[in-house]
């Protein structure tokens, strides 16, 4: 696959941290929920930056197949993501869930679930959780 943009970030501390991006543009303080243990600081944690970031490729996917079809999406259609995290069922770590809500304004319902089952298709954050796509890890 040939690769047109490569994002790098980093974080230290693990969940109670910071992430940055390697042009600063993202920096961020990472803080754990009082639901996993987590004194409630403020900050965010990697379930809202995935979600932030799955909503916003989805979006970008509906878009684009719409694009193709020739329809204009409004621009005050979202994406919304959630992402639950927990132990998985065989002891081994963490999983998790994710689900989307598309909302996109005076569009027949039944043209926005064309629009969304085209988009899953080409999203590659759909794509990545579908096919469990292998992530090489090495030690620097």
């Amino acid at each position: 696959m040939p690769i047109l943009y490569t994002a790098r970030a980093s974080a230290s501390g693990g969940r109670a941290g910071r992430a940055v991006s390697d042009n600063g543009v993202l920096d961020v303080t990472l803080t754990v929920p009082k639901e996993m243990g987590g004194d409630g600081a403020t900050g965010t944690n990697p379930e809202q930056l995935f979600a932030a970031g799955y909503s916003a490729c989805f979006l970008g996917a509906l878009k684009f197949v719409a694009g193709q079809k020739k329809i204009k999406i409004p621009e005050a259609s979202t994406v919304s993501a959630t992402v639950g995290i927990g132990p998985r069922a065989d002891g081994g770590g963490f999983g998790i869930e994710v689900a989307l809500s598309v909302h996109i304004p005076d569009m027949d319902k039944a043209q926005v679930e064309e629009l969304a089952a085209a988009a899953h298709i080409v999203c590659p954050y759909s794509h990545a959780m579908r096919t469990s796509t292998e992530v090489p890890v090495t030690v620097a």
